[in-house]
């Protein structure tokens, strides 16, 4: 609830509201998530206590029903992943300004805010010039630095560093990596998806998918693992990835399946028919040496074991979401900043998880809990 005649003010650098929230929906919109709140919580890794009062306040189940209260009907994935009925982010979009717009909300586009002006306004730069606007109290919202096309670009770090308040630097999360690949992959199966693998690094093993581009890899599997591989460059310089080909057989069963008779089958086909290796996985084995044992058990080896190097995250532009920005343990616990009546929330604050309806969830969140911290400092101080 608003606080006692109050005015709301949404300003937007862009020509148009929320164009990430419509990005994340280009392919479905995985608005939250299914599984046990216990699982949940932990994938926001050291920041989950910092982030719970936010997140049992607004549960996933919460998040539905808001979705539900705005006429967007939800359903739940096989792998647990929640999408509006329609799979679209524009509908929920529409309805959630519309309603806004109904309980008085004023929408400011092309408003890149610039910082606070002497007396504590807020500046903005508009195709029209300087703005200046004077708020009783203010939620920065501001994202963090990837996708900067959108908006996002990090620009309010030195703003908010100046003021004191402090900042941890904004790295890639859910990232892909640069791998040497040779000429021969590069040219044959940039672009290629590498399907059924299983992913493993620092005793985290995930199934799934990825894809080979140009400079690496990218793709889910590789996302849920970007956190630890990113910091794990950071500090050695490079990270081995360890790769299973062959993820539902066990090295038993492998073993057995490569000793079958080879025939006048070239290794190609042989590996095509007893191991299901082909296309970019088949390219992938070959390189870590082009010349593949003929003994089934090393042959099982670096099919179930084998290793890529990854020698740098992309860039965080690049990247589909970012770590780092405003240190949780430098808000209260309503979300205010040091500057008394500036609250913030969302992606421009120090936490990240994987895809999956997380990031989303958290966002809506800290929003939720930074708007009524607002609303809170608005009944004590008039």
């Amino acid at each position: 609830m608003l606080a006692p005649h109050a005015e709301v003010h949404v300003f937007d650098a862009m020509p148009s509201l929320a164009r990430k929230f419509l990005l994340a929906g280009r392919g479905g919109l995985n608005i939250t998530h299914g599984e046990e709140f216990a699982s949940f919580i932990n994938r926001f890794g050291d920041a989950r206590e910092k982030l719970r009062p936010a997140l049992e306040a607004f549960t996933p189940q919460q998040v539905r029903d808001w979705a539900a209260g705005l006429g967007i009907e939800t359903f739940e994935g096989s792998s647990h992943r929640i999408f509006p009925r329609q799979m679209k982010a524009s509908p929920l979009l529409r309805a959630w300004i519309q309603r806004l717009g109904r309980a008085g909300v004023s929408f400011h586009m092309k408003h890149k805010w610039r910082g606070w002006s002497d007396d504590g306004g807020l500046v903005f730069e508009t195709p029209e010039g300087e703005r200046r606007f004077r708020a009783a109290a203010t939620v920065l919202a501001l994202g963090g630095a990837s996708w900067p096309r959108l908006g996002s670009d990090g620009g309010w770090v030195p703003l908010l560093a100046e003021k004191g308040i402090r900042i941890n630097e904004l790295k890639p999360a859910n990232c892909g990596f640069d791998v040497t690949w040779s000429a021969h992959l590069k040219a044959r199966f940039a672009g290629a998806p590498v399907k059924s693998v299983a992913l493993e690094f620092g005793g985290t093993r995930i199934k799934g998918d990825f894809i080979v581009t140009e400079t690496g890899i990218e793709g889910g599997a590789v996302y849920a693992l970007s956190a630890a591989l990113r910091d794990e460059i950071a500090s050695n310089g490079k990270a081995l990835l360890t790769v299973d080909l062959a993820p539902d057989r066990d090295e038993a069963r492998l073993v057995h399946d490569l000793e079958r008779p080879q025939g006048k089958s070239s290794m190609a086909n042989f590996l095509r028919k007893v191991a299901g290796i082909e296309g970019a996985k088949a390219a992938l084995l070959r390189e870590a040496g082009p010349d593949l044992p003929w003994d089934p058990t090393q042959l099982m080896k670096r099919i179930k074991h084998l290793e890529l190097t990854l020698t740098a995250p992309r860039p965080i532009a690049e990247a589909i979401s970012s770590a780092g920005g405003v240190a949780l343990d430098a808000l209260g616990t309503d979300y205010v900043t040091s500057i008394p009546g500036v609250f913030a929330a969302g992606e421009m604050l120090d936490w990240e998880a994987p895809t999956g309806g997380y990031l989303l969830t958290a966002c809506l969140a800290t929003g939720r809990a930074a708007g009524l911290g607002a609303v809170n400092y608005l009944a004590r101080t008039r």
